[in-house]
C-alpha cells in the first residue's frame, strides 16, 4: 500500500484530501505537532527548519504534500504576524525538504503549496504559470516559500507546486466566513468590485491535488484556479442570487483599509488567473463555472 505522507493534514483541505487519498488505497500519515494518543497515522513534527527524526517517517513514501502553514487572513498583519506568518510557511517546507533529503530511498514527489498571491496584483490582465511574481508582502512569501521547495528536486524527486485560489467549501476556509454575513442580506462588494478573484471548488482542489501525486508529467508550478475566474462584483451577485438573499451593500476601500490594515490589499486587489499548466496536460475540472459550483455545495 503506498505512503502518502501529509503536513497540514487537520486543516480544512487538508481533511477532505486525506480522506480522498484513503479512499483511493493509499496509506496516510498526518504530520502534527500535537499527536493524539492512540490515533492511528499520526506523527509528531517539529516544523523549526531542521530535519530532526522526520526521514525515518518519509523513507520510501510515494508523496510528500505540504499544507503546512498559519491561517493568511487569522489576524492583523502587524510585522510580528508577517514573521509568523513566514515562518510557519518556510521553516516547516525546509524542514520537509531536509528530511526527504536524507532519506536512502526519498519519496518520489513533493507537491507543496502557494498561493495564486504569487503574481501580485494585475487588474483584468490574465495571469498563467509563466506569468512574472509580484512585489508586495504576499507576492514575496509565496515566492521565498517556493524558493525553499524547489531545493526538493532531484532525479529521485519531482516537485509539484500548488498555487491555490480561494478555496470555495461550506465547511471551512473564506466561503464559510462569507455565508452568515450573505444570509443576514448584508452581503458586499469590496471596494471597486472589479477586482478578479480566482476560484476553485474544494473538490476540484482535492482532485488536482491527487493528480499532481500521480500525474508524473507535472513538475513546477500550478495554479489551482478555475478556468472561468470572476470579479469581485459578479462574486457577490452571484452568492447572493444562490442564497437568495440580496447583496447591494458595497464595503469602501478606505474603511477596509482602516479596519484591516495591509491585510485589505488582499481583497481589494486580485489576479485574473487560468490554470494553464494543469489544462495543457489534461487536467479536468468538474467545475468551471461558478454559479453551479456554488449549488453544489448545498448552501
Amino acid at each position: 500500500m503506498p505512503t502518502i505522507v501529509l503536513a497540514g493534514g487537520s486543516g480544512f483541505l487538508g481533511a477532505q484530501l486525506r480522506s480522498q487519498l484513503e479512499r483511493d488505497g493509499h496509506r496516510v500519515l498526518n504530520l502534527t505537532r500535537s499527536p493524539r494518543p492512540g490515533q492511528p497515522g499520526e506523527v509528531a513534527w517539529q516544523p523549526d527548519g531542521t530535519a530532526g527524526n522526520l526521514a525515518t517517517h518519509l523513507e520510501g513514501a510515494e508523496a510528500v504534500v505540504n499544507l503546512a502553514g498559519e491561517n493568511i487572513a487569522g489576524n492583523f498583519w502587524s510585522e510580528g504576524r508577517k514573521a509568523q506568518l513566514r515562518n510557519s510557511r518556510l521553516l516547516a517546507t525546509r524542514t520537509l525538504v531536509q528530511a526527504i533529503g536524507m532519506c536512502a530511498v526519498p519519496p518520489k514527489t513533493l507537491v507543496s503549496s502557494s498561493a495564486v498571491g504569487y503574481y501580485g496584483p494585475h487588474g483584468s490582465e490574465t495571469v498563467t504559470e509563466r506569468t512574472a511574481p509580484g512585489a508586495d508582502f504576499l507576492a514575496q512569501l509565496c515566492v521565498d516559500w517556493e524558493q525553499e521547495a524547489r531545493a526538493v528536486v532531484s532525479p529521485a524527486t519531482r516537485l509539484a507546486i500548488v498555487r491555490s485560489g480561494v478555496v470555495l467549501g461550506a465547511d471551512g476556509g473564506a466561503l464559510k466566513k462569507m455565508l452568515l454575513p450573505f444570509k443576514l442580506g448584508l452581503g458586499a462588494t469590496l471596494g471597486s468590485g472589479d477586482q478578479y478573484m480566482p476560484w476553485i471548488h474544494e473538490s476540484d482542489w482535492v482532485a488536482m491535488v491527487t493528480w499532481l501525486i500521480s500525474e508524473s508529467r507535472a513538475t513546477g508550478a500550478f495554479n489551482a484556479a478555475a478556468p472561468v475566474p470572476v470579479t469581485n462584483r459578479d462574486f457577490t451577485r452571484t452568492l447572493g442570487r444562490v442564497l437568495r438573499r440580496p447583496a447591494v451593500f458595497n464595503a469602501p476601500a478606505f474603511v477596509l483599509k482602516i479596519g484591516l490594515g495591509e491585510m485589505a490589499d488582499m481583497l481589494l486587489t486580485g489576479q485574473r488567473v487560468l490554470p494553464a499548466a494543469a489544462e495543457e496536460l489534461g487536467f479536468q475540472f468538474a467545475h468551471r463555472e461558478l454559479e453551479p459550483a456554488l449549488r453544489s455545495l448545498s448552501l
